[in-house]
């Protein structure tokens, strides 16, 4: 027998192997969305449609046989939620058995890695309960007027700037002022982004979720994340890494030198430092922890926030009687308060409160949440069971435009988040945040940034569609985040 006889042979093997792994949801009487070979239900989707938009469609194509479908991602089975019920057993009820996410880490090699939002177990649960009281109402008031101060920076550039032009691409601009505020925030530094868009800070962040994904990295880390691991694959690119550690333990030892404090999340995590570098204590964080949650705290604040700033300003702009009601609301709250922009009064602002959650309706930031059974779970009302170590979708961006939830869901319409129109909803129809104990640890604090980011740039100027102003609204296939794709443009006009 000849060696490309053997080859063939071993390659129908494979193939039937493969084709026998893509059965395991049917054998298990669950229906499937039809996989591609090796690729599953993911094939080169970010080349042509979001994945948001993929797995809204495969949301759509299982709803409604079982509580959840089952897809695959190349050859790993995966459980899609599309009943409601499981979604909230899953989240809070039946908690005990889906308390991790499943996300690929590596301590070892990529110690900042190792954040809340990644790691697992007991490890998760003790860091968890370390960092909660950082993200109190008192915290969260006394970082305001450092909020506060990178919003005026903003307002400020755009006055300057709008004397020049008035078509401005806003997305960039936005991750530039919420840049500013995580920089001063969780690393006391002042970024001046706004003014030098090419500052390090901007760079880096830029850099994140600008990394290259391979089919094959991706194919280990999501198969094999042992092996992964093992041969040191890293989530964050070496010099991303070197950066935030270097900036970490350059702001602790200049505050512990100088015994300077600051009202920011940096002075929060030093008071909690630990004398032993690599050693976890009780209510204690190690150095390589402190850096972890700094640079947490900087990912999912600077880009997600944006985000929300942004599509929320091209609502506003596609409906002018929204932006003036908006409008109006915000100085109604103002005039109770003297006309400024307290802490009280911006929590007043009920309005832009339900602008901002149909926002995150139609744009998740999040398109998927991810979780994974710890131990075989039986499907409620079913004879179905999640076998542990299985991965399962919460569709989030599927759910925020499914029609039985959300009537004519591509219109934008904040009375959706009214009390009376919430009542009537089923509470986990709308999680773009979570929900239960691994709820978004910090989503007070990004609400809180976009919300002063909001008032104050629609106190000073009106916003519309100009020339370049891309509708309706495509989103980037290329982007984790939702993002437009080609940019964010928009008409700025300042009042009178």
């Amino acid at each position: 027998m000849t060696t490309f006889h053997i080859l063939v042979i071993v390659a129908i093997l494979l193939y039937f192997l493969i084709k026998k792994r893509y059965r395991y949801w049917t054998d298990r009487k669950v229906p499937q969305a039809q996989p591609e070979l090796f690729f599953g239900n993911v094939r080169n989707v970010r080349r042509t449609v979001h994945l948001a938009e993929r797995f809204r469609q495969l949301y759509d194509e299982l709803k409604g046989k079982h509580p959840f479908g089952g897809i695959y991602m190349f050859f790993k089975p995966i459980v899609l939620i599309t009943d409601l019920e499981l979604l909230k057993c899953v989240f809070v009820k039946d908690f005990q058995y889906f308390h991790d996410r499943g996300n690929y880490y590596n301590e070892k090699d990529d110690p900042i890695s190792a954040h809340l939002f990644n790691l697992e177990g007991q490890k998760w649960r003790n860091l968890r309960n370390k960092i909660s009281p950082t993200f109190t109402s008192g915290k969260m008031k006394m970082m305001y007027p450092t909020i506060v101060a990178a919003g005026e920076q903003l307002r400020e550039f755009m006055e300057e700037s709008v004397r020049d032009k008035v078509e401005f691409e806003l997305k960039d601009l936005l991750t530039r002022f919420t840049t500013d505020v995580i920089g001063m925030c969780a690393f006391g530094i002042e970024c001046n982004s706004m003014r030098n868009p090419e500052a390090e800070f901007r760079l880096m962040g830029r850099k994140i979720f600008q990394r290259p994904t391979t089919t094959l990295r991706n194919l280990v880390v999501n198969t094999s994340p042992r092996l992964a691991r093992a041969i040191g694959i890293r989530v964050i690119e070496r010099d991303v890494s070197d950066f935030f550690m270097k900036v970490v333990r350059e702001t602790i030892n200049y505050r512990v030198e100088n015994n300077v404090e600051r009202h920011d999340f940096m002075n929060i995590l030093i008071g909690m430092r630990s004398d032993n570098e690599t050693k976890s204590e009780d209510d204690k964080l190690t150095f390589n922890e402190i850096a972890a949650q700094a640079f947490l705290f900087f990912l999912a604040g600077f880009d997600t926030s944006s985000a929300l700033l942004a599509f929320t300003l091209y609502e506003l702009a596609m409906n002018q009687e929204l932006q003036e009601k908006a409008r109006s609301s915000i100085e109604e709250v103002l005039q109770r308060h003297d006309g400024q922009l307290t802490y009280e009064a911006i929590m007043e602002m009920h309005y832009m409160e339900k602008v901002m959650k149909e926002t995150l309706r139609k744009y998740p930031p999040i398109a998927v949440h991810f979780r994974v059974a710890a131990k075989d779970y039986l499907v409620p009302g079913t004879d179905t069971v999640i076998s542990a170590g299985t991965s399962v979708m919460v569709p989030v961006y599927g759910i925020h435009h499914d029609p039985q939830y959300f009537p004519d869901p591509e219109r934008y319409d904040p009375e959706r988040f009214s009390a009376e129109e919430e009542a009537k909803r089923h509470p986990y129809a709308w999680t773009p945040f979570g929900e239960g104990p691994r709820i978004c640890v910090g989503l007070r604090f990004g609400l809180m940034q976009a919300r002063v980011g909001l008032v104050l740039l629609l106190r000073s100027f009106r916003f519309g569609a100009s020339e370049k102003t891309v509708y309706p609204m495509q989103l980037d296939p290329k982007s984790v985040i939702l993002t437009l794709d080609g940019g964010m443009w928009l008409k700025v006009e300042k009042l009178k």
